[in-house]
């Protein structure tokens, strides 16, 4: 059964999508936790001379806005010992991240560090650091980086995906995962896998002629087994489980190159971050049908993301005691590095001409909202 049927009956049984009775019950005695369990923000981490400023900013802002769980994007800028060749520029000791788990501890928030795993690895012509050290788990090595990056181009390049079934790449990407996991003490483990335009290209001599749902799935069991082994959860973004051109939601937000397939291989116990950044697509009911906790993704525009809070709210109040507990919450992302999130956020600097939306203003509208919901 198509995608799309799932969500139109999915909405029409729970309801007229933005009610205004989204909220608990007047009266009703409801802790926020039991409200929206999963109050997030999604970040990059911070350079090593931001740590403390980061930690200043958890302490007096995430707090106090009772956030409680923290995705940091850390990628390759950490020292590591297990690979001491991948630690990007900018990388932080463990030193350093040992303050962040400090002051998460102390006002209980979970940490959740993130690695792009399968796409993402890199920037448009800029491979990133597993790339550039290993280049040979390159899926589309013969894609040259152009001298002036534009999209679209003739090679459909955005960012590279390394090869899932290239020998020994899962050596060298699980190392570093559990070292990461220990340094922030962490649970859960975000493997990101969005956004994956390169995969089972007819070209690569392992993935040519496969399935890229298959392929897709098969690297999505294959993080989630071995982080199981330690007793840790396996995040990652949805996008690539959706059907973007039957949904008409488009090859971003969603899948064009038949990825969406997965959806039905994976672990059910994986939790999909499901993205929506300027229209409130109610995805969030059919990862749940499909048997996924889910959390809903804001980023920069505040109305969509307060729609979103309430959408989250009334599936909760609005669904079967089975289908409950698998809508999680909220977590707000920001996509740019700690320091400048924290910039905009008090109005340090310039604001750049013409900007109308912020992901510090939708994050101040998305948790204004939320603690409106405890109250």
């Amino acid at each position: 059964m198509h995608l799309l049927f799932f969500l139109v009956a999915a909405v029409v049984a729970l309801g007229n999508p933005f009610p205004a009775s989204a909220q608990a019950p007047a009266g009703a005695s409801q802790s926020l936790d039991s409200i929206i369990p999963v109050r997030g923000f999604c970040v990059g981490a911070p350079r090593p001379d931001g740590v403390d400023s980061f930690v200043r900013f958890i302490n007096d802002v995430l707090a106090p806005k009772k956030v409680n769980t923290l995705f940091v994007l850390i990628d390759y800028h950490y020292q590591f010992k297990s690979h001491p060749e991948l630690a990007d520029t900018l990388a932080l000791s463990n030193a350093d991240v040992k303050k962040i788990v400090k002051v998460c501890a102390q006002h209980k928030i979970r940490i959740i560090p993130q690695i792009d795993m399968l796409g993402h690895q890199g920037w448009e012509e800029h491979p990133n650091k597993l790339l550039l050290v290993y280049p040979q788990f390159d899926e589309t090595p013969w894609v040259k980086n152009p001298v002036k990056y534009v999209w679209p181009n003739a090679d459909n390049l955005y960012c590279r995906s390394y090869c899932p079934l290239y020998p020994g790449i899962h050596d060298v990407l699980f190392a570093v995962i559990d070292e990461i996991c220990d340094a922030f003490e962490s649970t859960a483990f975000h493997a990101g896998m969005d956004e994956i335009f390169y995969l089972g290209e007819r070209q690569c001599p392992r993935c040519g002629g496969k399935d890229p749902a298959e392929l897709f799935a098969g690297e999505v069991q294959a993080i989630h087994d071995h982080l199981a082994q330690k007793g840790r959860e396996l995040w990652i973004w949805g996008d690539r489980l959706i059907d973007g051109k039957t949904t008409g939601i488009g090859m971003w937000e969603a899948s064009y190159n038949n990825t969406y397939r997965a959806v039905d291989l994976i672990p059910k116990d994986v939790v999909i971050c499901d993205w929506h950044y300027e229209r409130p697509d109610q995805t969030a009911v059919y990862f749940a049908m499909k048997g996924f906790r889910v959390v809903t993704c804001p980023w920069r525009m505040s109305q969509p993301g307060v729609i979103q809070v309430d959408d989250m709210v009334r599936f909760r109040n609005s669904s079967t005691a089975e289908m409950k507990p698998r809508f999680l919450g909220i977590v707000e992302t920001t996509w740019s590095s700690s320091q400048s999130f924290i910039n905009g956020y008090y109005g340090i600097g310039p604001k750049r001409p013409g900007q109308k939306d912020a992901a510090w203003q939708c994050f101040k509208d998305v948790f204004q909202r939320i603690d409106s919901l405890g109250n």
